[in-house]
């Protein structure tokens, strides 16, 4: 797993050796962050991100490569937690990062900061991906993304708020569902 391009680019990030294809952690494959990226390039530099179940940080680092101002990552793991803040450091954006080990319903619930984009890749079992949804608008700044990993064939609502779903991609097990300020 690598940063693609951007200032960390080609710089190696860590994964977790317990979970490395498991529920718990799956990291998004090479070809499905490509596209992501190359979906969304033109609405990152500048902007700030929250990467809400972030696993590895791999998806808000990248964003950070590409010229994102700041990112948070949220995740209820301490180990992934302490992934996170370890792939922070091998690419040097400490000074653009916050880590917090946090739920992710209730930080969308008390949280105040805005975001441009949203990073939404929860683990593909339960209901955490329409929950987040339902609850995702209150973060976002007006022209926002959110990007919503999922399970093939997963259905998603046509609206989250303010924002509508633009357009789903399908990459074998995963989709990619892109939704954007109505």
């Amino acid at each position: 797993m690598r940063v693609i391009t951007g200032t960390a680019k080609g710089k190696k990030l860590e994964e977790l050796n317990r979970f490395p294809s498991g529920p718990a952690v799956r990291p998004t494959g090479a070809i499905t962050k490509e596209a992501v990226f190359s979906i969304i390039q033109f609405d990152i530099e500048g902007r700030r991100v929250l990467d809400l179940f972030a696993g590895t940080g791999q998806l808000g680092i990248e964003a950070l490569s590409r010229g994102a101002e700041h990112c948070v990552f949220t995740d209820i793991s301490n180990e992934s937690v302490k992934l996170v803040k370890k792939n922070i450091e091998i690419t040097g954006f400490k000074d653009n990062s916050s880590v917090l080990r946090a739920e992710a319903l209730s930080y969308l619930s008390s949280v105040s900061d805005k975001f441009g984009i949203v990073f939404l890749d929860p683990p593909y079992s339960g209901e955490l991906l329409l929950k987040a949804l339902e609850r995702i608008d209150r973060v976002m700044e007006d022209g926002g993304v959110i990007v919503c990993e999922s399970a093939a064939k997963t259905v998603l609502p046509e609206n989250a708020g303010r924002f509508a779903k633009q357009k789903t991609y399908f990459y074998g097990n995963t989709d990619i569902h892109i939704y954007r300020s109505i």
